[in-house]
């Protein structure tokens, strides 16, 4: 892992944002036209136009898009035990952080009469992707179904694409976990296509099935999924366009160099573009977990990809001159996942503002927040976290603002807001206050 030195260095914020080691992003306009066109026509044509994309994506000759009910409480039925009570415990540990979350309404009255409200709503219909390839995210079907079940959402449909191996269904493991979740509405798609039919909905009336259109997408994907996030804004909310994974560890002399080096390579196995960041005041600490992670990477499973992503430029080792300084850099980095190493380390983690989640004290790996901990891993990355949050009930609610004022309350204002109006060169703003003054006091409007 490459060493970047800011001892010494009097870096503004803007000079330390450039300074800190970060992934090269995707370009999304590589892949916008492409997507563009595959939304484009599964607007046109639906389901022969995800027919093909089955085919040609997923080698899948798919006959039926929609995952009968039948097939999902089968894949429960045969879900291996162990992987069984993995889930159940996450989800049951997922609930209750996701309810804890639920805001409550807010009602002021801001002078006699005059009462405001602001009221939590549930989106109406959402729509989940899970992403398949060469890996398996039941994880991701959790911590994406259980917020929005929390919100209170009336409708929940998940797409997550077709599996050649298992005869054009979806995999099982994902199919179990829906199940488990008590989601019955599982269609058989995937990538951009699967996002454009959640956002304008689908009907294949050759099944009597009907794909009714979601106000809101999330989960994860790779570039064509982040790209048919960005130009289905305008038609639905989503949530992050998620980029690469990404860990930062603060670390001082009290930091296990295997805890550090094991966390940081078990981020780098995700992907070659994973981004492990040590950021320690202590020379000393950065040498003893640079060792550990020499011993311990090339024994990895994943060797290769680790060696490729520790050694890329979105990884490394900063050095800062104090912990203030190392907080200063992980606030800049604005981690998707920050562990704190430290003494005080609870102290240390109150401190830092920029982080999609923080994981504090050496039993609090971030693999516990990927399956278990209870927490969401659908998090900002590539420095998001400066303005962004991860996946929570929020995600799935709004907020209506509701106004009630009297007869008293309004004529109170009258005169501020016809001042107002007339500041703006709006009169007729006015009017619609002074006609309700000129009813109550029987003049004509």
């Amino acid at each position: 892992m490459r060493v970047i030195d800011l001892r010494g260095q009097d870096l503004s914020w803007a000079q330390l944002r450039a300074a800190v080691p970060r992934q090269t992003p995707q370009s999304l306009n590589q892949a916008e036209a492409t997507v563009r066109a595959i939304i484009e026509d599964v607007q046109a044509r639906g389901p022969a136009a995800l027919r093909e994309y089955a085919g040609r994506f997923d080698r899948v000759e798919q006959d039926r898009i929609k995952v009968d009910a039948a097939a999902i409480q089968d894949a429960v039925h045969q879900l291996d035990p162990a992987v069984r009570h993995g889930l159940e415990s996450a989800i049951a540990r997922c609930r209750a952080f996701a309810a804890a979350q639920r805001p409550a309404d807010a009602e002021v009255e801001v002078a006699p009469g005059a009462k405001l409200v602001h009221r939590w709503t549930p989106v109406a219909r959402v729509g989940l992707y899970v992403p398949g390839g060469l890996a398996v995210y039941p994880s991701s079907v959790v911590m994406n179904v259980v917020p929005a079940q929390a919100a209170g959402v009336d409708s929940v449909v998940l797409c997550t694409p077709p599996q050649a191996e298992f005869g054009g269904l979806p995999h099982p493991t994902i199919l179990a976990a829906a199940g488990l979740l008590g989601v019955d509405e599982v269609w058989a798609i995937g990538g951009a296509q699967a996002l454009a039919a959640m956002a304008h909905g689908v009907s294949d009336p050759d099944h009597g099935d009907t794909l009714e259109a979601v106000q809101t997408i999330t989960g994860p994907g790779n570039i064509f999924v982040a790209t048919a996030k960005r130009l289905l804004r305008s038609v639905v909310g989503v949530d992050a366009e998620a980029g690469t994974t990404e860990i930062a560890v603060i670390a001082d002399h009290t930091a296990q160099a295997d805890y550090v080096a094991a966390d940081l390579i078990s981020q780098a196995e995700h992907d070659p573009d994973a981004g492990s960041v040590l950021i320690t005041h202590q020379p000393d600490v950065a040498d003893r977990v640079a060792a550990a992670v020499a011993r311990m990477a090339p024994q990895a499973r994943h060797a290769e990809r680790i060696k490729t992503a520790l050694e890329g430029p979105q990884s490394g080792v900063i050095l800062t001159e104090s912990l203030d300084a190392s907080i200063q850099a992980a606030d800049a980095y604005a981690a998707e996942h920050l562990e704190i190493h430290t003494d005080n380390a609870w102290e240390v983690a109150a401190r830092v503002r920029n982080a999609g989640a923080i994981f504090v004290g050496p039993y609090s790996p971030v693999p516990l927040g990927d399956y278990a901990a209870g927490s969401n891993h659908v998090l900002p990355t590539g420095g998001s976290a400066v303005h962004a949050q991860g996946l929570c009930t929020t995600s799935f609610m709004k907020a209506v603002q509701v106004i009630e004022y009297t007869q008293e309350a309004l004529g109170a204002l009258q005169t501020d807001i016809v001042a107002l109006a007339e500041a703006e060169n709006l009169p007729n703003h006015g009017v619609a206050v002074t006609v309700r003054a000129a009813a109550a006091t029987g003049g004509e409007g």
